[in-house]
């Protein structure tokens, strides 16, 4: 007999309808031999009523009220949840976070998970009940109630599955919500996205950071740390939703599975920093003291001893962040260049790992719909790009030109991602998402043929023995999970300075590349002064006379005043794991153990499931066994 852990968020336990619809849906679970635990969020607004009440009695009221007063609203749900599966006839009972063992730190309105004690769950389960359990909420090792911030029901709700899986339950996990399941972009802009059948841990962690917004990327992490099958449904229907999965083979043979837009981001660039070990490490050492989240990290090599690097964080954060590095920027004698409204948008794939060309077919459709690209990062299975959101009045009115209102406001809706939303259906068609493909209309044993080429084996891989070692490791549930580090020493690097800041160059450049069958890994470009960008990309050691002979050829029909560098003496460095973006303080110890060693950064690529960087080849063996020590995986 399995468990099923079912969730249902706040519009799904609204009202008396709604919650009669959540009960019959865990009976029909129970009634097909499972037992059944059902993880609620607080009723429609009952959330932002509460917050708006503390409002009206305090305009800063302490995070330790504010979660004694918050975790109401869920125990409210859990109580009329169980009333209703009762009065449906079957036996159901309700607890709030603290009396099932939910045990967090104390860091309130977003405490994190450290253990579940399942022994209660458990014994309610074998007496035939339906146990409904409060989301969002848990206690200190003080005993003070705690909540878990934004997505915490999801994460409670993956978080149990997880820790009945660990007591040796069979578990799957359900999450009901206002729409069908994952799709390949956000259907509300793109009409014709696909619903996925099935994705992977990693993608979704890529695509939930990058703003698909079904589920939060705390949830993801606990899945596949535990490695708890996922499913995301409509809680108004019984049609099959998106498996959320551990990698399988088919996987590997799509490309690109969906393309996510981040439009409430901001872009941070301090220019002219000191080219030296220890710097990157005492910028992002700060910001992950002030418990700030870095999302793209972008750092090119520099020249004449000066180095830029470039991040974003989201908006919400943009003055805090300032605020903390107004120091460090005087003192390292830096410029701090800030551009308020950006737009993020991330092509995610398995399959990039083992097909190549995903590069040059987004930057290609970019270039033809004539966006320009302000940063690029890549990742193990991602590809990033930053787009300024300064739209004119036509480029609104030909966003939306049935909306004339609109173009009477074309600043306030320059903020609304119009150039972003643009990117995002052009990438969307280049991938052609809309297409049934395996694992998204067709079924997976189906025969394919695909546009790309075959990669080599990837370099990076991570097994599931290793997260098990790592998993085992851990002092809570919640931490972030490092499972692997790894080197490579044999790529090589080519650097363009001053490339004209205007769209179409980079398309160009790697289509240059391509074009002589040579396969491009790490990606960095950053905007390095007025209308002039640094654009930096690994390739195989052995194909970089080549990559370096193409490179110098085009760009001499583009700008004399672009100089080309190749270097065959560097190593790269991975460090694998789950919760890198979410956890700030991984970026520190990685940065930090380096800086220990004296070696210094010349470049940084970062993404959900992997941090890479770039140094110099002499350092590679010393630099692997630092960060080995310093992950505790010597």
């Amino acid at each position: 007999m399995g468990v099923v852990v079912q969730k249902f968020g706040g519009s799904s336990v609204k009202n008396a309808e709604r919650l009669f619809e959540a009960a019959r849906k865990a009976i029909r679970a129970k009634h097909a031999g499972h037992q059944v635990i059902v993880v609620v969020s607080a009723q429609g607004s009952t959330t932002d009523d509460l917050i708006a009440k503390a409002a009206e009695i305090s305009s800063s009221p302490s995070a330790r009220e504010m979660d004694m007063l918050l975790a109401t609203g869920e125990q409210i749900s859990i109580a009329l949840t169980a009333l209703a599966i009762q009065e449906l006839g079957e036996k159901a009972i309700s607890f709030t976070g603290s009396q099932i063992g939910i045990v967090t730190d104390s860091t309130h309105r977003k405490a994190r998970i450290k253990s579940i004690d399942t022994r209660r769950l458990g014994e309610a389960l074998d007496s035939g009940h339906i146990v409904v359990v409060a989301g969002f909420q848990g206690i200190d090792e003080q005993g003070d109630i705690s909540t878990l911030g934004r997505g915490g029901s999801d994460t409670t709700a993956v978080a149990v599955a997880a820790a009945m899986k660990q007591a040796g339950k069979d578990v799957q996990c359900e999450i009901f919500t206002d729409v069908d399941g994952v799709y390949t972009t956000d259907p509300r802009i793109v009409p014709d996205a696909r619903k996925i059948d099935a994705i992977s841990y990693d993608e979704m962690l890529e695509m939930a950071s990058m703003g698909a917004g079904v589920m939060h990327s705390r949830s993801i992490e606990f899945a596949k740390k535990y490695d708890v099958p996922l499913m995301v449904r409509n809680a108004a229907s019984d049609a099959v939703g998106t498996w959320i999965v551990g990698e399988s083979r088919w996987m590997g043979e799509i490309p690109v599975c969906g393309v996510a837009l981040a439009a409430d981001e901001a872009r941070i660039t301090l220019e002219g920093v000191p080219d030296q070990p220890g710097v990157s490490h005492k910028v992002f050492a700060a910001l992950a003291g002030a418990n700030i989240a870095v999302d793209m990290i972008g750092q090119s090599i520099g020249a004449g001893g000066k180095a830029t690097i470039g991040f974003t964080v989201i908006n919400a954060e943009l003055e805090r962040t300032k605020k903390v590095l107004a120091p460090i920027v005087g003192e390292l004698g830096a410029t701090l260049n800030v551009t308020e409204r950006v737009s993020k948008v991330s092509v995610v794939g398995a399959g990039m790992r083992t097909v190549s060309g995903v590069a040059e077919r987004m930057f290609g459709a970019l270039a033809a719909d004539g966006v320009n690209l302000k940063m690029i990062t890549t990742g193990d299975i991602k590809i990033s790009v930053l787009i300024e959101e300064d739209a004119t009045a036509a480029e609104i009115e030909a966003s939306e030109p049935a909306s004339k209102e609109k173009i009477k406001k074309a600043h306030e809706e320059s903020k609304k991602a119009v150039r972003g939303r643009k990117a995002l259906r052009a990438v969307h068609s280049a991938f052609a998402l809309a297409r049934p493909r395996k694992g998204a209309g067709l079924p997976t044993d189906a025969v394919t043929t695909s546009d790309y080429p075959t990669r080599p084996a990837p370099l990076v891989s991570s097994d599931s023995s290793a997260r098990a070692q790592a998993v085992a490791r851990l002092d809570g549930m919640e931490d972030v999970l490092v499972s692997g580090v790894h080197l490579n020493v044999d790529a090589g690097r080519i650097t363009v300075f001053d490339l004209p800041d205007v769209p179409g160059n980079c398309a160009k450049v790697f289509d240059a590349v391509a074009g002589g069958g040579i396969l491009v890994d790490m990606i960095v470009q950053n905007i390095t002064g007025p209308q002039r960008a640094e654009l930096s990309f690994t390739v195989p050691r052995a194909d970089l006379d080549r990559a370096e002979s193409l490179t110098r050829t085009l760009l001499a029909g583009i700008d004399s005043g672009c100089r080309v560098e190749a270097d065959a003496d560097i190593a790269v460095l991975y460090v694998l794991g789950v919760g890198m973006r979410t956890h700030t303080g991984v970026a520190r110890t990685m940065f930090g153990a380096l800086a220990g060693q004296g070696i210094n950064i010349e470049m940084i690529n970062t993404s959900e499931v992997c941090i890479g960087v770039v140094v110099d080849r002499r350092h590679g063996e010393r630099a692997l066994a630092a960060l080995a020590a310093a992950f505790g995986l010597a």
